[in-house]
């Protein structure tokens, strides 16, 4: 019998006249999801930290495809700042001039293990830019989203979910920060915003799936860049060999973002030893990741920390879903 053929990036379908959002695309699996989106024919809005990277790596993408890009195909910079609730804020407000429907927004940006930092509005670094920038984000453009085609949410997480836990009583790290801890917090985070997003999304009726993504152990920037020396030796040194490349760990990515069969809730993970790397899988979350009252004590407190409402009920409550994405105490 024929082995089944492992799902690449060769496999994406047609994306001409599809609209993506994907944070982070100046550098790693960002780079590489837009890249084959690109090649697909869609409509790629890059949301970058820092615009000259970002049009860099749009020109690099632009001259380094094989035909350059597909027909239909186009390439936007935009800026945004996922530690700063202002910048998500104005790139929303930006987009939405612009764009009257987004069919899948990819929550792909991250940072590793910083010293401890805190955001524009006093959060701390990690927590701000990986969870609490997404949720507002993601919420802030909900409704162009369910104007979308097959509209998708991608929230990109990682393994290191599973060794995380929310310090609801110290989420600044003021009473003691240890890099690594917070990382594994912020990931846990996404994982339980993904999930807790297709249960209310669900509930509500709404056309949006909620997906999550980890792409297993990647020789990206968040990784070999990472901002101590110890850091940099076990991740990028070390552990190097056990790394596949950007394009490999984006696939599970792009599968939950393109592939017509996934459903909303699914978790999609390398299908290698340890989930560390190989072809785009169904995964499980932990099951930390999948409780209930967690689930709903984040959602609520990060709907006050961000003035970011969704309108969408908690799950087993009625109630008729509102705006969505509005910004109000």
């Amino acid at each position: 019998m024929t082995e089944p053929q492992k799902w690449t990036a060769e496999h994406v379908p047609d994306q001409t006249g599809r609209v993506f959002v994907v944070t982070g695309a100046n550098s790693g699996l960002g780079l590489a999801t837009t890249r084959a989106l690109a090649r697909r024919g869609a409509t790629v809005v890059l949301a970058v930290r820092d615009e000259e990277k970002g049009r860099r790596a749009a020109r690099e993408l632009t001259a380094r495809l094989p035909a350059g890009l597909q027909p239909g195909a186009r390439l936007e910079v935009r800026r945004l700042d996922l530690a700063d609730l202002d910048s998500v804020r104005a790139f929303a407000h930006e987009l939405r001039r612009d764009h009257p429907r987004l069919d899948v927004l990819v929550n792909n940006a991250g940072i590793m293990a910083p010293p401890h930092t805190l955001s524009a509005q006093g959060h701390e670094l990690q927590f701000a830019a990986h969870h609490l920038g997404h949720f507002a984000l993601t919420g802030l453009l909900l409704d162009l989203l369910a104007a979308g085609h097959d509209p998708r949410v991608v929230t990109v997480t990682s393994i290191n979910h599973r060794r995380g836990r929310i310090r609801f009583d110290d989420l600044d790290g003021s009473r003691g920060y240890r890099p690594m801890a917070f990382y594994n917090q912020s990931k846990l985070a996404n994982a339980v915003f993904g999930r807790e997003l297709h249960l209310r999304l669900t509930e509500a009726g709404s056309p949006v799936r909620s997906l999550l993504a980890h792409p297993g152990y990647s020789a990206t920037n968040i990784v070999t860049g990472a901002p101590t020396p110890l850091h940099r030796l076990l991740f990028g040194v070390l552990a190097r060999p056990l790394a596949q490349s950007p394009e490999r760990g984006a696939l599970p990515q792009l599968y939950a973002a393109t592939h017509p069969g996934v459903r909303s809730g699914e978790f999609i993970g390398p299908d290698g030893p340890g989930e560390l790397r190989g072809a785009p899988t169904r995964v499980e979350l932990a099951p930390a990741a999948a409780d209930v009252a967690t689930g709903r004590r984040l959602w609520e407190l990060s709907e006050g920390l961000t003035g970011v409402r969704y309108g969408l009920p908690a799950i087993g409550t009625a109630g008729t879903v509102g705006t969505a994405g509005t910004a109000g105490g």
